[in-house]
């Protein structure tokens, strides 16, 4: 198409008319809005970006909890911990239970021996509000 025909067309459509193989003979062009064009050769050049996800599991205990229950809370932290996870580990205390944080430290020490061999403690335990939490990283 000859360019003073190319040009009243994309006058018409409010397009602009953008070369994109210069080098070929005859040059090519194209009819499009060069706005769009620009944002999407933009897109392109940053490339998919990677979402890393990572994965946060919890696992919350009463400062009371008994201690079978905690060796099957333990059991699900090695599955977590196997998995390439990493697991939160928290004791909550009720009422007046607060004024003996030290339960809680003792619970959360226990779990830490019970998995020293699969996971290090990547945030001591601290208290948080009504609750005592630590976070666990596989090795």
């Amino acid at each position: 198409m000859a360019l003073h025909e190319a040009l009243k067309q994309v006058e018409a459509l409010e397009l602009d008319l953008v070369e994109v193989a210069p080098e070929a003979q005859p040059p090519v062009c194209r009819m499009m809005d060069y706005g769009k064009f620009r944002y999407e050769q933009k897109k392109k050049a940053h490339g998919p970006k990677k979402h890393t996800i990572v994965e946060i599991k919890e696992v919350k205990m009463g400062s009371r909890t008994d201690r079978h229950d905690v060796v099957h809370k333990v059991r699900n932290i090695r599955q977590f911990i196997e998995r390439g996870q990493r697991v939160k580990v928290s004791v909550f205390f009720r009422g007046r239970e607060i004024t003996h944080p030290e339960l809680g430290r003792q619970m959360l020490s226990g779990v830490v021996d019970q998995v020293q061999d699969i996971a290090k403690v990547d945030i001591a335990p601290r208290l948080e509000g009504r609750s005592m939490a630590m976070l666990l990283t596989p090795k």
